[in-house]
């Protein structure tokens, strides 16, 4: 397992769950320096990453881009894939699809998280992930072209309706060849019923993993019980990016600091 920070490059975000902010320069160094393998980038859409030397940077660094977050299509502006308008879903597609290039040329995945959407009033929920999954088998086939992947989270109950445990995350994946699930632990601690069963259970399907205590803070700050399930994920054999998805608590610095300890108490040489 390897170890991964989250940077947000996106305002309309400020706040929330992402440890570096605003400078991708300066949010390297500290990766770097903190000995991460790593960066998640949350950055505010495509245009981003034709304007900014990111595989250069990170290059320079050392450091792989373990994702490509895309929720800015939702904060930033408010496309889902499962909108019931057709043009929006096509809208939020089209940024996705754009995402996923982005992604390509990083050897990256793109990360599909609140851009899944939810029901809407009038819309059964069977329609919703029948759009979404839909969705998901065009980026799917196009990430195969491209040579990369997505990831699909499974959100807890108060962000989508559509898919809230592993379990329901793998049924809503499967058949697809270039799509796995992202197991984020704060999100399994409010869904699901044994977290550890539930990594066991997804086995291969999971193909990252939010690294994230119970309130959200870097892990050892809150009360999750990692030991069952870092056990899980050496049971399955996974091999992928522990990547801190946590709110910058007291502040950037810490929580980074708090995540590598937590890392090299977890996963040791």
């Amino acid at each position: 397992m390897k170890s991964a920070i989250t940077i947000s490059l996106v305002s309309e975000s400020k706040g929330g769950p992402f440890v570096l902010w605003d400078d991708l320069e300066s949010s390297m160094l500290i990766a770097k320096a903190l000995r991460f393998d790593a960066v998640e980038i949350f950055a505010p859409g495509p245009e981003f990453f034709q304007d900014t030397p990111v595989k250069n940077m990170a290059e320079n660094h050392g450091l792989a881009v373990a994702a490509l977050g895309t929720g800015a299509g939702w904060v930033k502006h408010r496309l889902s894939i499962s909108d019931p308008d057709p043009s929006k879903r096509e809208k939020a597609l089209e940024f996705l699809k754009q995402m996923l290039a982005c992604a390509a040329d990083l050897q990256a995945p793109i990360i599909i998280g609140s851009m899944q959407g939810r029901s809407s009033p009038g819309v059964p929920i069977e329609q919703a992930r029948a759009w979404l999954r839909d969705g998901l088998e065009q980026l799917d086939q196009i990430a195969a072209t491209l040579n990369t992947h997505l990831l699909y989270e499974p959100l807890n109950r108060y962000e989508t309706d559509l898919a809230n445990t592993l379990e329901t995350g793998c049924e809503l994946i499967q058949g697809l060849s270039r799509t796995r699930l992202l197991a984020d632990w704060f999100h399994m601690n409010i869904e699901e019923t044994d977290p550890a069963y539930a990594i066991r259970s997804a086995r291969n399907a999971i193909g990252h993993v939010h690294f994230a205590d119970s309130n959200r803070r870097a892990v050892g700050f809150g009360h999750l019980q990692v030991a069952p399930l870092i056990h899980a994920l050496k049971e399955i054999d996974y091999q992928g990016y522990l990547s801190a998805e946590v709110f910058a608590w007291p502040d950037s610095t810490s929580a980074a600091k708090q995540t590598m300890d937590a890392y090299k108490k977890w996963v040791p040489n």
